[in-house]
């Protein structure tokens, strides 16, 4: 079929019913909407035509250039659309944690501005949020920006309700399926999630909505904690029949059986949604036919191939030199107080190591420290630990968890290694100067 345009190619994405013989699962029918099939690669293609269609004129005509909070497709697609429009794009977000992803922004030319977020500041108070950030920005440089706001725009929900929900709809009833019992997703802006769901909720009222998050002390690219969700302006918790919880182990292995099992080359976002689909379905029953379910396929695999890589080096053919601490030798590992921290430096001159990003490092740091951030530590310890065994090293995070990993499996490896208790924060409670 010939297009004029490629955005003529945005929605309108496959439906693909799973075969059962690979899930496993009795009576249930099980679709995955693929908008990775999207022009740009992502889920997010919809909502970034959606929030700039109809202004785009205005938005060229006036010089503006686009201001979003994403690190990740929404970016991308923002950056590809304004790109073919003659319009730029600013990022603004917290340390993207993905390499490909930054590359692929950088690739298309996009001004990034990658700030620390609350969670790596010395001071929780600082106004060095994305939003605080994309306030000051546009109130400075008045008519320059034209802010999308993927986060709070009603546009994001309506591009879902509108496409992804009524094309999920229109494609199960002309095979004679007359209903949707379950629909999940993960949990980002939740427009994809709410917009879907509102439009079969109007068809399908026994729908039942699965909202997939990841867990709070892990991470997987796309979705948040349920802890974070408090910071998207959309997010409606009460929306959502259930919220599963799903850790980057059980992602990765589902992405990989997408893709064994169906050929289904997605994120690790939808190998979350796949799982917590088996999850949530293996007790679903129906007296009168099978359990439909639908879950919806975000992105491509092809940019998270660094984070299967950090998380499963042996799906790669390569030993993990460093294998994760155990519980008994995080236990084991010494956690140095502040004070015994500054003894120590006055004493034997340690190798003090925060594992923060740059930015966070320039705000406030304990002087004399070393900053090597974290993604960038665990390559380095892929090959070796790159310290001097002459000297104590001291790890350092925010809050002393993450450090503690570091510590252990520097110790692990015979080096005289050890963690800041309390983290940055903890020094500068403790009242200890902070460099910048």
């Amino acid at each position: 079929m010939r297009y004029d345009h490629i955005t003529e190619l945005i929605g309108n994405t496959p439906l693909l019913r799973l075969d059962p013989a690979v899930h496993g699962l009795e009576n249930v029918e099980l679709y995955a909407k693929l908008e990775s099939h999207n022009p740009f690669g992502s889920v997010k293609d919809r909502v970034a035509w959606g929030m700039i269609r109809d202004d785009l004129d205005r938005i060229r005509a006036d010089g503006q250039t686009l201001i979003e909070a994403s690190s990740g497709n929404t970016a991308k697609a923002l950056r590809i659309l304004g790109a073919v429009h003659g319009v730029g794009l600013r990022a603004v977000t917290n340390r993207i944690k993905v390499t490909e992803v930054r590359d692929l922004l950088q690739l298309f030319g996009t001004d990034i501005v990658e700030l620390p977020g609350l969670s790596e500041c010395p001071d929780p108070t600082t106004p060095n949020d994305v939003y605080s950030i994309i306030e000051a920005t546009m109130a400075k440089e008045a008519g320059t920006y034209y802010h999308a706001s993927q986060y709070t725009n009603e546009k994001n929900i309506e591009a879902h309700y509108s496409g992804t929900g009524r094309e999920i709809h229109e494609d199960l009833a002309a095979d004679g399926i007359t209903r949707v019992d379950y629909l999940i997703g993960g949990l980002g802006t939740t427009g994809s999630t709410r917009g879907t769901a509102t439009y079969l909720l109007q068809h399908h009222p026994e729908l039942r909505t699965v909202a997939v998050v990841s867990d709070r002390t892990d991470f997987i690219p796309g979705i948040r904690s349920e802890s974070e969700m408090w910071d998207v302006g959309l997010f409606q918790p009460d929306f959502y029949d259930r919220i599963v919880t799903i850790d980057s182990g059980r992602a990765v292995e589902a992405t990989v059986r997408l893709a064994t099992g169906y050929g289904i080359l997605a994120g690790p976002t939808s190998g979350a949604g796949y799982a917590a689909a088996l999850e949530t379905l293996r007790a679903a029953q129906r007296s009168d036919g099978p359990v439909v379910a639908v879950f919806i396929v975000c992105d491509r695999l092809e940019p998270y191939l660094s984070y299967f890589k950090k998380r499963r080096p042996d799906l790669f053919g390569r030993a993990d030199r460093h294998p994760a601490p155990t519980t008994a030798e995080l236990a084991a590992t010494p956690a140095l107080s502040p004070d015994e921290l500054a003894d120590l430096d006055r004493t034997a001159r340690p190798t003090i190591i925060d594992t923060r990003g740059a930015m966070a490092y320039r705000i406030g740091h304990i002087p004399g420290a070393i900053n090597i951030r974290d993604d960038q530590l665990d390559d380095m310890f892929a090959h070796g630990i790159p310290f001097p065994r002459s000297r104590p090293l001291v790890f350092v995070c925010p809050v002393g968890e993450l450090s503690l990993r570091f510590a252990a499996t520097a110790r692990a490896a015979g080096f005289d290694a050890s963690s800041l208790s309390g983290g940055v924060v903890g020094w500068r409670d403790s009242g200890h100067p902070l460099e910048r």
